[in-house]
């Protein structure tokens, strides 16, 4: 008998927190948390690993929570999408309110934290929670616009960091918001292209006048050269106690090149085979980018 409720505990237990994963996205809330770590490393003389460690906890639940509402918000378009119809919502497997509860938990969780560090950092938090929350995910079946709303909250974790280490909020935090904010067109778009059927069941606009067309990867290219510079700029010193070595600036130019040819590539074939290598070479890039500046700093 007893054997028996253990064999029945151990898959639910499993699952509760599987499900409790994929409501907070916990993959996407640690890549955010990387972003965060590099900004706030790259703004330090020196490392408090307290703060470092309460900037990681603060930002995981802010992502956690906009995650959690942007599927209670969504739990219907879920249901329509191969991607995303066994997300616990949908499923069944997690009621709307335990959801909720989860979102607003980790919302004051991730407030309250930040605020801890700083008030501004918890600002930005805030901020970036009601705009994915309140903003981006509503616009989603609107307009493509919604994806240069969503590219506000995403741009901010990395500027986070800076903001958490230093207190204000000037013209080098701006730097690394707009490195991420651009960013963001060409990987979202690349997101948008391969999952452009599955999002036009749920009715979501997200590639540019929402046509997956050459015109699309036009604008694709476009930002994704528009990224390559603002990520290279600061070897022209012009962004305050930001800036590179003219060496790191030709190792980031190599990495934007280097999507830039899958870009290329894409408007060329309009294949999904290129929108996918477009959109992890896009992870590599921001991800390697973010060590080679703070490699960078430390080398200074």
């Amino acid at each position: 008998m007893n054997s028996v409720v253990i064999t029945d505990t151990n898959p639910s237990m499993k699952t509760i927190f599987s499900d409790f994963k994929q409501l907070t996205k916990v993959g996407l809330s640690l890549s955010v948390v990387f972003s965060s770590v590099a900004g706030y490393l790259l703004a330090v003389e020196v490392v408090s690993y307290f703060t470092l460690f309460l900037l990681s906890l603060g930002g995981f639940f802010m992502v956690g929570a906009s995650n959690a509402f942007n599927q209670v918000i969504e739990r219907d378009t879920d249901a329509m999408m191969k991607r995303t119809q066994n997300r616990p919502l949908p499923t069944g497997r997690m009621s709307k309110n335990t959801a909720l509860t989860i979102a607003i938990l980790f919302t004051i969780l991730g407030i309250v934290i930040l605020y801890t560090i700083n008030p501004k950092t918890a600002l930005f938090g805030a901020i970036s929670i009601f705009i994915y929350t309140s903003v981006y995910t509503p616009l989603k079946p609107v307009t493509p616009l919604s994806v240069f709303v969503g590219a506000i909250p995403g741009a901010i974790p990395f500027m986070l960091g800076w903001v958490a280490a230093t207190n204000q909020f000037g013209i080098e935090a701006g730097f690394l918001f707009m490195i991420q904010f651009f960013w963001q067109f060409p990987h979202f778009w690349a997101i948008g292209w391969l999952q452009f059927e599955e999002y036009k069941k749920a009715g979501f606009n997200m590639l540019p006048m929402n046509t997956k067309d050459k015109g699309a990867v036009k604008q694709i290219i476009f930002y994704t050269v528009i990224m390559i510079l603002v990520s290279i700029s600061p070897v022209l010193k012009l962004s305050g106690a930001f800036y590179i070595h003219p060496i790191t600036a030709v190792i980031v130019a190599i990495l934007g090149l280097y999507m830039l040819y899958f870009g290329i590539k894409l408007h060329k074939s309009e294949d999904n085979i290129d929108a996918r290598k477009l959109m992890l070479s896009s992870v590599l890039y921001i991800t390697v980018v973010q060590i080679v500046y703070v490699v960078d700093k430390f080398l200074h």
